[in-house]
Order: C-alpha cells, then structure tokens, then sequence
C-alpha cells in the first residue's frame, strides 16, 4: 500500500507545473494582439487624434486602436439632424476599414448608430454612451451626466432608456459647450464642466460622467476638484470592448440582430465611391 501511494503521489507531481505569476521574472504570458477600432461620431480629424490617444492609453498593451474619422457628416453632432447623418458616416467608415478588427466602440454620446453596427457586424459593439454610466452605476448608486448644449439632451435620454439605464441617472445637464470649441478653450470647458458636476452631486448624484468623447482626459482633474468618481466614457468603452473579446463574447445573431438579408438590392450602399483626401484612419 505504502508502494502504490508513492507511486501516485509522484504521478501527481509529475502531472501539476509550477503555477508561474504573470508578473515573475521570466514568466511567458502569451497575450493575443487584438484591434479596436475607435469610431469618431464627427468629421473633426483633431477630434479623432484626441480621441485615439485616449482610448490607446486605457488599452492593454496587446491592444491596437485604429481611430477612424466619417468620410462624410457633420464637423460636430449636437443634435438630431446631425445625429442621423453622423451614424450614416459611421457605418460608412466601418465598412469602408480594409483589415480585420476585433471589437468596434462608438464614440460618440447618445448618437444613433448602435443597433445598426451590432446588427451589421458580429464582433462587439460598444457605445460610449452605455459604456460609461455601466461603470458608473459600479461605483455609485446615483450617477449623473454632464454635456455639451441642450440639443443633445433628448437623445441621450433616450439612448439611456433603450439601454436600460435612465433609472439611476439623476440628471444629463449640459454645461453650454460647443463641440468645437472644448479644445480651442480646455480651462473654459473644465469649469463648465464641474459647475453642472457640482449641481448634479447637490441632487444627488454620486459619480459623473462625461456625456461627450471630446471631453476625453478630462476626468482625473475633475475626480480631483470634486472628490467623486468621474468617467471618461471612451476609456471605459475600450476596456468594456478587451473584456468582451477576452470573454470570447460577440454580438448575439438570434433576434433583433439577426443578419442583414444578403439578396436585398441596395442603392449606393456601402458607399465605397465616398473618398476624402485624408486617409480616415488614424492609427494612435
């Protein structure tokens, strides 16, 4: 009996590796590259740039960004009108993305598009409008959003409903922001910024976040100046996007997002004819 036991407990050595932390000297961690392309909502190719980088500092580094601008749309979308046209220019700028890519994040808040690409394309899709009060909600049980210009407003509430997650918001506020002018005055913005921040957390918000992806890197100065959590929607987008790729999840293809019918007739679509003189993409 003494023999057999020895012989199975050296069977069971044999069998076992040493466990090896990834963070050992020497360690072989094989961490597959995977690419996300980062869609800008506007044609502002500055904008896309900021964006890119913000979304490549929050990746692993096995994660590539590819940032892509709209061959055509508005230079800002604020409201309806443009929000439908700037969806448009978003599918386009996917189709149009010659190698493969592994995840897609929409960056741009509470513009259409969303179930559109899902359904176009099985790899995951996230919104940065979903992306970051789903954070927000694990940080706090009250969030609020803070905006750009009041034409905005309608549509992120109900990008919120659609995704189930007004109930916990206390309020989208918008701080009188153009889109186009965040950049060219970025001290203008941050104080706009954290008086509606300051109003929400009087109401009973608990953490912010930021309802526009050209607010991107704005949020460790804020967390600061308001000593609550503030989310930086496109980076919570792109860890969103690792983790479902790591999960080996993809867009479900059985009922809303069933595939589109491959023997439909389309007119100018996709619109491939669609050039501009600037390559679209821009790798951060």
């Amino acid at each position: 009996m003494t023999t057999v036991i020895a012989v199975l407990m050296s069977c069971s050595r044999r069998r076992s590796p040493r466990r090896v932390h990834p963070h050992d000297e020497g360690a072989l961690v094989s961490t597959p590259e995977r690419r996300i392309l980062v869609v800008n909502c506007n044609t502002n190719a500055e904008m896309t740039r900021a964006i890119g980088a913000t979304a490549q500092s929050a990746a692993l580094p096995s994660t590539r960004i590819t940032a892509l601008t709209p061959p055509f749309g508005p230079e800002s979308a604020e409201g309806y009108y443009e929000s439908f046209v700037a969806a448009a220019g978003m599918l386009a700028a996917v189709e149009q993305e010659p190698e493969h890519f592994d995840a897609i994040v929409l960056a741009g808040f509470g513009e259409h598009g969303r179930e559109g690409m899902r359904q176009r394309w099985d790899v995951p899709v996230v919104d940065i409008t979903e992306a970051g009060p789903q954070l927000a909600q694990l940080v706090a049980h009250r969030y609020g959003i803070v905006t750009t210009l009041d034409s905005t407003l309608p549509l992120i509430w109900e990008s919120l409903r659609g995704a189930g997650l007004d109930a916990r918001c206390t309020d989208v506020v918008a701080g009188d922001i153009p889109v186009s002018g965040i950049h060219s005055s970025v001290r203008a913005a941050a104080a706009a910024l954290e008086r509606c921040s300051r109003d929400l957390l009087r109401r009973g918000a608990e953490a912010i976040v930021l309802g526009c992806a050209g607010f991107a890197g704005l949020d460790a100065e804020l967390q600061d100046r308001l000593g609550v959590p503030v989310v930086d929607p496109v980076a919570a987008a792109v860890r969103m996007a690792e983790v479902l790729c790591r999960s080996g999840l993809q867009t479900s293809r059985h009922g809303a997002y069933r595939p589109v019918n491959e023997d439909k007739t389309w007119k100018m679509w996709p619109p491939h004819e669609y050039q501009t003189a600037q390559d679209p993409r821009g790798e951060a």
